[in-house]
């Protein structure tokens, strides 16, 4: 018997995109229209969920206004606690991309994987942070991850994450697959005009070159006061092949939802031998500082 997961993805947009917002009221409103479609996933049978990065605000790094630490909270803490619920209620895995304080003054751009039982497995820090124009000044806000490439044995599947920026970057996603991955969430907050050509190219490149599966979710609509550009939508879950199995629309609120035949990865393991043919003794230079 084939071993299927059904795995669900949430792209949403801002549903207090009023620049005169407090942060605790934008945070509220994005994490309740997220539980309205967290619940749709449980009731559809989704077994392992991902929502987008900085789930429960908005895309914030283009204003440079420290105000905006306070939308972080501990990991684990209480959003991680009410998802632990949900998790339990649904008996449904669920990857929650959340603003982390570590202490006053660090923070992180974090996820935290829950397992099917309510079970906090741990976390996942963004590794590669961006300072690039238009707008993605996240060296503000988020200090580099400092737990490594770690993998998340939930009920399902063992499960890995990636955020956004870290996606342009094939080392860590080689060292998620060499950890055990399965499936490879990356959360993201990405715009069109800036990286949309790749949206489709560089994440089945990594499912291509480490025969896992990639779930990739991003934001949908505009956020004021910014407006950076259009969030794009159109997350997507692909096999180990590279093929799209099931992707979003480009500007809708919406639960994406896809059938993963888990045993494609040894099948496709066995036909492309990537990781018995590495060489890492000759890899030496990779890990050398520039100059």
């Amino acid at each position: 018997m084939a071993r299927t997961v059904i795995g669900g993805l949430i792209q949403c947009s801002n549903p207090l995109n009023d620049p005169s917002a407090s942060v605790a009221a934008v945070k509220k409103a994005m994490h309740e229209k997220h539980l309205a479609l967290v619940h749709e996933a449980g009731k559809k049978g989704v077994q392992i969920l991902g929502l987008q990065e900085i789930y429960n605000g908005p895309y914030f790094c283009p204003s440079k206004d420290p105000k905006w630490c306070d939308q972080a909270e501990s990991v684990p803490g209480p959003t991680v606690e009410e998802f632990q619920q949900l998790a339990k209620q649904y008996r449904m895995a669920i990857v929650v991309p959340i603003y982390e304080r570590e202490m006053a003054g660090v923070y992180y751009n974090t996820a935290a994987v829950i397992d099917a039982d309510g079970t906090y497995l741990g976390k996942y820090r963004k590794n590669h942070i961006p300072d690039v124009n238009p707008g993605f000044f996240e060296k503000m806000f988020f200090k580099p991850g400092n737990l490594g490439y770690p993998t998340f044995q939930t009920k399902y599947a063992r499960v890995g994450v990636y955020i956004c920026y870290d996606r342009h970057f094939p080392e860590g996603a080689r060292l998620l697959g060499l950890h055990g991955a399965e499936i490879v969430f990356n959360p993201s907050a990405t715009v069109a005009g800036t990286s949309e050509y790749l949206w489709k190219l560089e994440q089945p490149a990594h499912a291509v070159a480490n025969g896992y599966f990639v779930a990739a979710s991003n934001r949908v609509g505009k956020e004021a006061p910014w407006n950076i550009g259009e969030f794009y939508g159109q997350s997507y879950f692909c096999d180990p092949r590279g093929k799209i199995l099931s992707i979003g629309s480009r500007d809708q609120d919406e639960l994406v939802v896809a059938e993963l035949n888990l045993d494609l990865i040894e099948e496709v393991r066995r036909a492309w031998q990537f990781f018995r043919d590495r060489r890492p003794e000759t890899y030496e230079d990779l890990v050398k500082q520039l100059p």
